[in-house]
């Protein structure tokens, strides 16, 4: 639920899906990519980890491959899901390395950043 009490919509306009629970993400760690105005990266593409947006991502200093036991994230691997900063997503895609995506469990508010046109073409769920 978001903090209005209405339940979450993805970019197709239903029900906000889970990402993934092992390992578990989301900004809330609930396994869902919701927002709100305390998430000030707006975690909401729910993607597939690749080698490549792995590499990405570390050369721009965020590294997401590493484990950080203080906070409880295993790091990840190719072929794990997580929630990407929305901006991330599209820096990775303009770079040609952006991957692919779930768009069931993408929220709504990727929107404001993106079209759904070009959430499409690298989604694995449609």
């Amino acid at each position: 639920m978001s903090q209005n009490n209405t339940r979450p919509k993805n970019v197709l306009g239903t029900a906000l899906e889970s990402c993934c629970t092992n390992p578990i993400t989301g900004y809330w760690r609930d396994g869902y990519c919701r927002t709100s105005i305390q998430d000030v990266g707006t975690h909401v593409v729910c993607a597939v980890m690749t080698k490549e947006f792995l590499e990405f991502t570390k050369s721009k200093g965020n590294d997401l491959s590493s484990p950080i036991p203080a906070y409880q994230f295993p790091g990840l691997k190719p072929g794990d899901k997580w929630c990407l900063c929305v901006l991330r997503w599209i820096e990775a895609e303009k770079a040609g390395c952006a991957p692919h995506i779930i768009l069931k469990g993408t929220d709504s508010n990727a929107l404001k950043f993106t079209n759904l046109e070009t959430l499409k073409v690298y989604a694995i769920d449609v």
